[in-house]
């Protein structure tokens, strides 16, 4: 009988109409003594973990008197899965203090935990204990301990695992080749990847991306072209995503050209924002604003990211005004900017030379929107108010803000106090930019030639020596005046 009616709990537990009824489901066993049984404690776990209540799981395994590895092994992957992954560690000691042996299942889960957790001292024990064990040579089990490496940024010994492995499969390889670009180290990811004899489309994806973020696009574009002609793969969102940025900043137009026409003859285009925010920054980077327009408004949905990609583009192209009316129309349809639309909208003031608007803008982002200007916001403004005259105003903006000025804010009220013939400004602001940037000869260079105009030849061998002190060396075509 007791057969029979374990036998029909599991069943309810793996009901989709019933295993959310969780309750019902433990009064059942309570009600028929099988509340010790690990089967189907284990089976319970799982729905438990499926559902998010680990917590119910934890008090339902508090009260087991003996639990076996099926159990244990459940709710060591539970806790890989939701956390506290330090739990799933916390398990496989008691397992041990209880004289409960671990197999194969035990360790995929717990080296998944390590890996979450990122404890290279912890991940090292277990994977000694894997050693100990002879697991090692399970294929789940390798790739947690090269996933675990990787994600620690020990490639060393991740490499190790790896070349010790007979049969290596594409997720191993594409792990390894994502650790090294992780570190840094293109080279050997490009190194692997080109070895690989069988990819799948997160290797190119991979690889192209990897290539793109270290300003390597022109490699980053031969690997996509490599994709195309191997045939064997269709680019996905991903694909699209990584490619169009690099098409735009190479200018190559057909390249992208024709990954618009795919992502729409697709469904890309239909189904990912990405896929249509990344068509629009294109065409705005190599100056087609007509069809990032279009694009724009035939996107089915829209997010924040896509108004602020066209803002920007069209601040970019030196079309402030329009950039200006487009951040306006997004208001209106009471989309809520964040910091990055009102860099956008700044810039395009900027490039319009709309003083007024930018002024309302600056306010409306602190008092409306209760964003805190950054520093982006603050470089705007100085710009903005530098190019239009208001110097004192700049000025006052810089000394004010809560934060300390970089080198392009200084760099900023340089240019606008040079260009107004502000020369008190000019040198306090060259002052500020040689302790920002002590390497730059050229600021010296400019400060020393102010103080030549002025005849204060003694400042002019103050920075002579100042410039010695730190190294400075003039640049070819430039000289201190005297």
């Amino acid at each position: 009988m007791s057969r029979e009616v374990e036998r029909r709990i599991l069943s309810l537990l793996h009901d989709r109409r019933t295993r959310t009824r969780l309750l019902e489901i433990h009064a059942h066993f309570l009600r028929h003594q099988l509340h010790q049984s690990n089967q189907v404690l284990s089976h319970f776990v799982a729905v438990c973990r499926a559902n998010g209540k680990m917590r119910y799981a934890e008090l339902v395994f508090q009260q087991t008197q003996f639990p076996g590895l099926l159990l244990f092994n459940s709710m060591i992957k539970g806790y890989s899965v939701s956390g506290p992954f330090e739990k799933s560690l916390s398990l496989f000691s008691l397992m041990k203090n209880d004289g409960v042996l671990p197999n194969e299942f035990t360790f995929a889960p717990l080296i998944k935990s390590c890996c979450n957790i990122r404890d290279s001292k912890v991940g090292k024990f277990v994977h000694g204990e894997i050693m100990k064990l002879g697991f090692e040579r399970r294929n789940a089990v390798r790739i947690g301990i090269v996933e675990f490496y990787a994600n620690c940024e020990k490639m060393e010994d991740a490499k190790k695992v790896f070349d010790e492995m007979p049969h290596r499969d594409v997720i191993i390889w594409n792990l390894m080749i994502r650790g090294f670009c992780k570190m840094g180290d293109i080279d050997m990811g490009l190194l692997l990847f080109r070895q690989m004899r069988e990819r799948s489309i997160v290797s190119w994806n991979s690889m192209i991306s990897s290539l793109a973020k270290s300003g390597r696009d022109r490699e980053a574009l031969g690997v996509f072209r490599d994709m195309e002609i191997d045939g064997c793969f269709e680019p996905d969102e991903a694909t699209v995503v990584s490619v169009l940025p690099v098409c735009g900043r190479l200018g190559a137009f057909d390249v992208g050209n024709r990954l618009h026409s795919y992502a729409k003859s697709s469904g890309l285009f239909r189904d990912f924002i990405t896929v249509g925010n990344s068509i629009v920054s294109f065409y705005c980077k190599c100056g087609d604003l007509e069809t990032a327009h279009q694009v724009f408004c035939e996107m089915p949905r829209k997010n924040v990211i896509s108004w602020n990609t066209l803002i920007s583009g069209l601040a970019f192209n030196g079309k402030g005004e329009l950039g200006a009316d487009l951040f306006e129309e997004m208001l209106s349809k009471g989309i809520k900017p964040n910091d990055s639309s009102y860099v956008g909208a700044l810039t395009c003031c900027v490039h319009a030379g709309l003083l007024q608007k930018g002024r309302q803008l600056f306010s409306l982002m602190t008092v409306k929107h209760k964003i805190l200007p950054k520093l982006e916001h603050y470089g705007c403004m100085v710009d903005l108010l530098g190019r239009s005259g208001c110097l004192t105003e700049a000025y006052d903006l810089v000394k004010n803000m809560p934060m300390r000025p970089n080198a392009v804010l200084w760099g900023a009220l340089l240019s606008a106090s040079r260009n107004r013939g502000d020369v008190q400004l000019a040198e306090h602001a060259l002052k500020e930019l040689i302790i920002l940037e002590p390497w730059n000869s050229g600021n010296y260079v400019l400060l020393s030639n102010i103080y030549a105009e002025e005849g204060k030849w003694d400042e002019v061998d103050k920075l002579r020596v100042l410039m010695k002190d730190n190294s400075v060396r003039k640049s070819i075509g430039l000289s201190l005046v005297g």
